[in-house]
């Protein structure tokens, strides 16, 4: 009796193909990353802008009850990692709120200081949604 040899078939990737999707995936990668960096950026600044607007209607607030706008002391500014929050410029009839950025944020170029002030003026303009 004669045995056949019986021939197995290997199923799965050639060390070619594997080779061809991890350059595929690197190229993806180097594609969307800046871009993916760039919207985590935006949304920081955007938090920094929401803070710095809560903290601006509570200065109103503040001025409505007291006839005066807050300094630090009374009304104390947001806490953040990756802004720091401070007013200036206070009298009776004017403020200026600012936001400075920190660490991750300074790569937010032109838009490291965020300011607002009591008559809704925002800086640097280009920064602030339209």
């Amino acid at each position: 009796m004669q045995h056949l040899p019986i021939i197995y078939r290997i199923n799965g990737f050639s060390l070619l193909e594997l080779m061809m999707v991890v350059a595929i995936v690197g190229i993806l990668a180097v594609v969307a990353l800046p871009s993916y960096q760039s919207h985590i950026t935006q949304s920081r600044r955007s938090d920094a802008q929401n803070s710095l607007l809560k903290w601006q209607l509570q200065q109103e607030r503040y001025r409505i009850s007291h006839n005066l706008y807050a300094n630090a002391i009374a009304l104390p500014p947001p806490v953040s990692d990756l802004y720091e929050f401070s007013v200036s410029n206070i009298s009776a009839t004017t403020f200026t709120l600012q936001a400075q950025a920190l660490e991750q944020q300074l790569t937010d170029s032109g838009c490291t200081v965020l300011s607002i002030d009591q008559s809704m003026l925002r800086q640097p303009l280009s920064c602030w949604p339209k």
